[in-house]
């Protein structure tokens, strides 16, 4: 539980404390000072929390992840901690977003989700016309229906951690347990849940899952640096460990041939996997410092990809391993983030700048489009498209709220 409850305020922040930093740090005084030291101490160095900035709205929202995972605070603590935190550690300067005018136009509405702190992680959006979203942090598969603003949380197995979302053909929601370390397949109908271990326990972080044409789903797992595959059918996985140590296999797509293809999101390589070998060839992207994220995939099968690190949109084509790169609206500290593909262009959310924007991509024009994303995003970590080919779908994790983009 220590080390699950670690995980939101470090991942969240994406900060680097130096240990000296760490062991010096001190609370200044005031009105919850000795809930902070007493409750969240158990599970964050100090230097961690101190080195953190949040607005009231996020610290409400980090404090309410804490409870979910176990931290034991009452609600007037939670209040109590939120302000205090909120007072002494306020939100640090991020780049303004870039607003690019241009001729498509969107709608964006937003949901928020019904736990506070869920941070929702992935969105899905299924051909009945719903949303489903990961509940990460409140450990549970969440359902909306747009036209009602309806949601209904279907829990899971306690520590589960959900994080990527897919469905398969029957209806039936898949989800990476992120902090179970197992794959999981919720049944809508009845609210079973059958789970599916990794046998190998350090694949004990399974990340991001998607279904080939012949039913097959792989998957990476980011901290354990490996990919792998499950047979639905008889419940049979194999793993594979990634060529390139400490690469931290991220994100997934599938091109028109059943290849699937990942992000090394620890270094500055695409990867492909060969469906009968399981054997991987990486493309090595030409600047060193370059951290794919996430990819997206065209129907000419070229891969796109979100370069968190330097602020690029990326351009690979696996048939010549040329590489194009593409300077994002935001600039080096937008941190590009969740993307797809719709109607031919790129979209993709900026995660740095302030408010978070959805970005526009024209392949053929190379011209860039954006907008302000109402809530603010609190990072947009995934995206999709909707079942009618209308829009989009996006899970806003620090706000709490699922958006859908309808383009005009």
């Amino acid at each position: 539980m220590r080390q699950t409850i670690a995980y939101p305020l470090v991942v969240v922040t994406g900060l680097a404390v130096p240990g000296a930093a760490l062991a010096e740090a001190t609370l200044p005084p005031g009105p919850g000072k000795d809930v902070v030291e007493n409750v969240c101490t158990t599970c964050h160095q100090l230097g961690r929390i101190v080195n953190s900035g949040y607005s009231p709205e996020g610290w409400r929202n980090v404090v309410s992840m804490m409870v979910n995972i176990g931290a034991p605070l009452s609600a007037d603590q939670v209040m109590q901690v939120s302000t205090y935190l909120a007072k002494n550690f306020p939100e640090r300067p991020a780049p303004a977003a870039e607003i690019i005018p241009g001729k498509v136009q969107v709608a964006i509405k937003e949901w928020t989700v019904p736990t506070p702190g869920s941070r929702p992680h992935d969105p899905l959006a299924t051909p009945d016309g719903a949303i489903w979203y990961s509940g990460q942090m409140a450990n549970v598969l969440g359902r909306l229906d747009p036209k009602t603003g309806e949601i209904r949380e279907f829990k899971l197995p306690p520590d589960s951690g959900p994080h990527g979302l897919v469905a398969d053909r029957d209806g039936n929601i898949w989800y990476t347990a992120n902090f179970g370390g197992y794959i999981g397949k919720l049944d809508p109908k009845t609210g079973a849940v059958t789970q599916f271990k990794m046998p190998d326990p350090k694949a004990r972080d399974p990340h991001t899952l998607k279904f080939d044409q012949h039913g097959i789903l792989w998957f990476t797992v980011q901290g354990g640096n490996m990919v792998g595959r499950l047979d639905p059918e008889t419940g049979a996985i194999k793993l594979i460990q990634s060529p390139t140590p400490k690469s931290n296999p991220y994100g997934m797509v599938i091109d028109s041939h059943g290849i699937p293809f990942f992000a090394e999101f620890g270094s500055n390589k695409i990867a492909r996997i060969d469906p009968a070998t399981m054997a991987i060839h990486e493309y090595e992207l030409p600047h060193a410092d370059a951290r794919p994220r996430r990819v997206a995939i065209t129907a000419d099968d070229l891969i796109w990809y979100s370069d968190y690190r330097r602020g690029y949109l990326g351009r690979l084509d696996p048939k010549s391993g040329a590489v194009a790169e593409f300077p994002s609206p935001g600039g080096p500290h937008s941190q590009p983030y969740g993307i797809t593909m719709l109607h031919g262009a790129i979209w993709y959310s900026e995660s740095g700048v302030k408010p978070n924007t959805l970005v526009r991509f024209d392949p053929k024009t190379r011209a860039f489009q954006t907008w302000a994303i109402p809530s603010g995003g609190g990072v947009v970590r995934n995206m999709m498209p909707t079942a009618d080919g209308h829009g989009l779908a996006l899970a806003c994790s620090g706000v709490n709220k699922i958006a859908v983009v309808t383009v005009r």
